[in-house]
């Protein structure tokens, strides 16, 4: 992994493992501590804390200490750089469709004259 990877690589390369979107899951219905979200996975503590660490890089979740607990919590806006580049890509492919549209909507009219 680059040290220089961008928010939406991260966030991407992040979001490929089913592990992880497990987690982002649970977070989804709010804060938890590392060991209730470790408990449904059939792994080791520190394999179980590189998922963690691979979705605070990409700023997905945020973590902290309270005494011996760590809890982790989904970060704000963490699905922006997903959001906003899979709205760039849906309007540049709707452009594409219309424009095709528009020239098998004209070849037909050509045909039928």
């Amino acid at each position: 992994m680059s040290k220089y990877e961008s928010p939406l690589d991260l966030c991407f390369s992040a979001l490929g493992d089913p592990t992880r979107r497990e987690i982002l899951q649970r977070l989804a219905r709010g804060e938890a501590s590392v060991s209730e979200l470790a408990a449904p996975h059939d792994m080791a503590l520190p394999s179980f804390m590189s998922h963690l660490k691979k979705l605070e890089a990409a700023n997905l979740i945020t973590s902290k200490k309270h005494g011996r607990t760590r809890i982790c919590e989904l970060s704000p806006g963490a699905f922006t750089p997903a959001k906003d580049w899979l709205s760039e890509q849906s309007a540049i492919w709707e452009g594409r469709l219309d424009r095709f549209d528009d020239y098998i909507r004209n070849l037909t009219q050509e045909r039928n004259k």
